[in-house]
């Protein structure tokens, strides 16, 4: 597997790493104001949203490096009214928190309910697929201060009851597309389960997934009501690291997890995935008192991933973190 992401981007992080289904709707604006941004707390976090409103599900870099040593992502807000903010563009700037912006964009097309993931699509510029918690993944184009909607598509294989908070894309060797996705488990009767398949675009631009694989997933920490998978990403040689989290309400208290999970692959001519979760798994990186649903692994990067947090009430928060592997 080889993800694959702009040389600057990883250089960037390299740094951190030494350092620390309907018609479409009318296009919904973004909510008025500028979340609070650039604040600090315990740990190296900075607060990107100070409200239940303002939190990141999920986050996608979008591989344009930022002056001053920042990068740019986008980050989804799981909120279910019409015309509640959906997706926002966050400048992150690590040594500079004061730099740290955060913008809302508009969406442009079908409005999702509880969006939890978005990923960039590999060999575009641009476009993205964000999840809903349902199953439903919408494919983007993001220009300027618009997300547009381009088609949305179920994700194959939905279990009866399923809620999802992760999806992710890799990209083989041979130029294959491989997508990871797991349904996140609650507590200790339901285990995470994780999906694999191969991923493409018909020729009208809809999403297609290959013949799917399955497996369950524990998470080693956090204990207690814990959802086994709340991220997903890949690294470049196909790791699956994933984020586990859990919380006690709304006000917490929560803890995190990142450990690896296992490996994704896909064959030469792209038509099978294989999926191999570990049996013993080193330990996890624990992040006491946050909530992370967002971890995004950057090839090149000694291992660094940006972190995001949906910490309910107390709002959302970004760190870099070397929780990832080569």
């Amino acid at each position: 597997m080889q993800l694959r992401r702009t040389s600057l981007l990883a250089a960037t992080f390299v740094a951190l790493a030494l350092a620390s289904p309907a018609a479409p709707a009318a296009p919904a604006a973004p909510a008025t104001g500028t979340p609070r941004a650039g604040g600090t707390a315990p740990g190296g976090w900075q607060q990107v949203g100070d409200d239940a409103k303002s939190g990141v599900s999920g986050l996608a870099l979008t591989g344009r490096a930022v002056a001053g040593g920042g990068v740019e992502a986008l980050v989804v807000h799981d909120n279910k009214k019409p015309g509640e903010r959906r997706i926002s563009r966050v400048t992150f700037h690590p040594s500079a928190p004061k730099a740290t912006t955060v913008t809302p964009l508009v969406w442009d097309g079908a409005e999702p309910k509880d969006l939890e993931a978005i990923e960039a699509v590999p060999g575009t510029d641009g476009e993205f697929m964000a999840l809903a918690s349902r199953g439903l993944v919408y494919r983007l184009h993001v220009d300027g201060g618009t997300a547009r909607v381009l088609d949305l598509a179920p994700l194959p294989a939905i279990p009866e009851g399923a809620d999802f908070e992760s999806f992710a894309l890799g990209t083989s060797a041979h130029g294959r597309t491989v997508a990871v996705w797991a349904d996140r488990g609650a507590g200790a009767d339901r285990p995470a389960t994780v999906f694999a398949a191969p991923f493409s675009f018909n020729e009208y631009g809809e999403a297609e997934f290959g013949s799917v694989r399955k497996a369950e997933f524990r998470a080693a920490y956090p204990k207690g009501d814990v959802r086994h998978v709340s991220d997903i990403s890949l690294t470049k040689s196909g790791r699956i690291m994933v984020s586990s989290a859990s919380d006690a309400g709304d006000d917490g208290p929560f803890a995190s997890a990142v450990s690896e999970a296992g490996r994704v692959s896909l064959n030469d001519s792209g038509t099978r995935a294989t999926l191999r979760l570990a049996a013993r798994r080193s330990a996890p990186d624990r992040f006491d008192g946050r909530k992370i649903e967002a971890v995004e692994c950057v090839p090149g990067a000694n291992g660094t991933a940006l972190l995001g947090t949906d910490d309910e009430n107390l709002g959302g928060y970004l760190k870099s973190a070397p929780v990832c592997g080569g």
